[in-house]
């Protein structure tokens, strides 16, 4: 069934994931000025104006059919554990795609980055790491359900 609380838990973990073209990951202060690092590009203030110095095809594209992943998902409710399992690799896949965006991050500020140069975007992957394993605890209990109500028949 569509209404129930995992479905809401992966749109919301899709939302997030989508919310990181909006929010920098990370603002990096050197020697050529100051940059804003977002999933899509690095982008850098000339003559007060906002360019994008450098551009992440295959980061864009992994993060868009990433956030595509847990809307596919939600409709995969007729074989629970299958659902349960994909929503487990999932998070998996989000870890590696986490790991891709600040390896991507550290190279082009190619200097050490501080706690407060990293953005919203930078937690973004953790609270979409949040709502997949709450969605799949959510499957977990469906699945009880079901198989104590069959119990009773």
């Amino acid at each position: 069934m569509l209404q129930r609380i995992q479905s809401v838990y992966l749109f919301i973990a899709s939302m997030v994931i989508y919310a990181l073209f909006i929010f920098p990951v990370a603002s990096v202060f050197n020697n050529i000025g100051a940059q804003k690092i977002m999933v899509n590009g690095a982008y850098q203030a000339i003559n007060n104006e906002v360019v994008k110095t450098e551009s992440f095809l295959p980061l864009t594209i992994a993060t868009i059919l990433l956030g595509l992943l847990p809307l596919v998902l939600i409709f995969l409710y007729k074989n629970r554990n299958r659902q349960q399992v994909l929503i487990y690799g999932l998070v998996v896949i989000v870890l590696a795609h986490s790991y891709w965006l600040t390896q991507t991050v550290q190279n082009i500020s190619q200097s050490v980055l501080k706690m407060s140069d990293y953005g919203i975007g930078a937690g973004l992957p953790s609270v979409a790491i949040l709502f997949l394993v709450l969605a799949a605890k959510a499957v977990g209990r469906d699945e009880k359900l079901v198989k104590s109500a069959d119990r009773l028949r």
